[in-house]
């Protein structure tokens, strides 16, 4: 297995290194998140084509295969098509860009290629565990596979409903009085994508240990879940409306992550 973890740490490398050179020259470094789910794409199918060649793929990794091409599409799209839109660097690494390039140009490169490219495709050859861990298994699924793929499903549905159910809040937005979204899955939770992408990876880690048996595997949702509450997810978000007295009204009564009902 370890073999698989460093053939997806070059794959990885190559991927990101030539996503970073793309963003140089379109001066636009929020291109990386578009590019983050495709990462997992192009590295699962790498992986996934090698072990074919010494057999068929067991139940448990091509449901994984399906379910990480679901995800990265999914993901990949509504962020190019946002981005699109917005026609601009999103704001965040703006910030970074103008704080950076204070301290010279090189500086800038290369805290950019580290901190944001590298860092992030470390983070994804850690998030894809599950997959890797279980790339030669081929036994047949147990009743924890299936619990697995349920969480995986609910996950999803948090995820492309709350993010579709935004899409329409923002469209709608100039018509409206209200500036944060409140309704819907909104209701329960600030951040019910979130919650869908943690549970989607907790679900793949299931999936993954009812076929390894390695605990390993639960180090790929425990990272997720740990960047969504404190590091890139929550913190970064609400950051942007601090004060904003809308905004502080619906977080004294609604639950940052877990689905719960309004206080």
């Amino acid at each position: 297995m370890l073999t698989y973890y460093l053939i997806s740490l070059a794959m990885i490398f190559v991927c990101v290194t030539t996503i970073f050179a793309i963003a140089i020259i379109k001066k636009d470094n929020s291109i990386i998140d578009i590019a983050y789910g495709i990462f997992f794409i192009i590295t699962s199918t790498l992986l996934a084509w090698l072990v074919s060649l010494k057999g068929p793929l067991g139940p448990h990794i091509v449901v994984l295969l399906l379910f990480i091409y679901i995800w990265g599409i999914r993901l990949a799209t509504r962020i190019y098509l946002k981005n699109r839109e917005r026609g601009e660097e999103d704001f965040r690494y703006k910030i970074w860009r103008t704080l950076w390039l204070a301290e010279g140009r090189t500086y800038f490169y290369v805290r950019s290629y580290l901190q944001i490219f590298l860092l992030q495709g470390l983070v994804v050859s850690v998030v894809l565990l599950p997959f890797t861990l279980t790339l030669e298994n081929t036994s047949p699924f147990i009743t924890l596979s299936f619990f697995g793929m349920a969480i995986w499903i609910i996950g999803f549905l948090f995820e492309s409903i709350g993010d579709a159910q935004l899409d329409t809040f923002i469209k709608r937005k100039r018509y409206l009085k209200e500036k944060i979204m409140k309704t819907g899955l909104w209701r329960y939770t600030r951040h019910p994508n979130y919650f869908g992408e943690s549970m989607m990876w907790w679900g793949i880690a299931f999936v993954a240990f009812s076929a390894s048996g390695n605990a390993i595997v639960f180090l790929s949702p425990m990272l997720i879940t740990y960047l969504l509450l404190y590091v890139s997810g929550i913190p970064m978000v609400e950051q942007k409306w601090s004060g904003d007295l809308e905004w502080e009204m619906y977080k004294a009564k609604t639950s940052p992550f877990l689905p719960l009902p309004p206080k």
